[in-house]
């Protein structure tokens, strides 16, 4: 199954762990784990899009200020959430942020 593993981390500490998380990557990568993901820029250059009514509103930032910011996403395999939980757990960042763990819902075409 797959899960979304969103890290949330105070910007000031983005760059901090990025050797650990290309060699956890190429771990999960090597274990058959890793789908996907990518750190993102810092929420500064992020923007909101929202329809509301059929008109399109656009603001500079996040949705929502908070102390940590999304700072990336890993897309990964595994069996169950325990062991998505177990991959999340050993995220680098998961040691000074946060990793929410979500399974992904496909879509049905039909």
């Amino acid at each position: 199954m797959k899960y979304a593993c969103l890290v949330y981390l105070d910007e000031a500490a983005w760059h901090e762990s990025d050797s650990e998380c290309i060699a956890y990557v190429d771990a999960l990568r090597a274990g058959g784990k890793m789908i996907g993901g990518e750190p993102l820029h810092p929420v500064a250059t992020a923007t909101t899009v929202r329809v509301r009514d059929g008109k399109v509103s656009v603001t500079d930032g996040p949705f929502a200020e908070t102390k940590e910011q999304l700072a990336g996403f890993y897309l990964i395999d595994a069996g169950n959430l325990d062991e998505a939980i177990q991959i999340a757990a050993k995220i680098p960042p998961a040691r000074a942020g946060s990793i929410e763990v979500r399974p992904v819902r496909e879509l049905d075409p039909g």
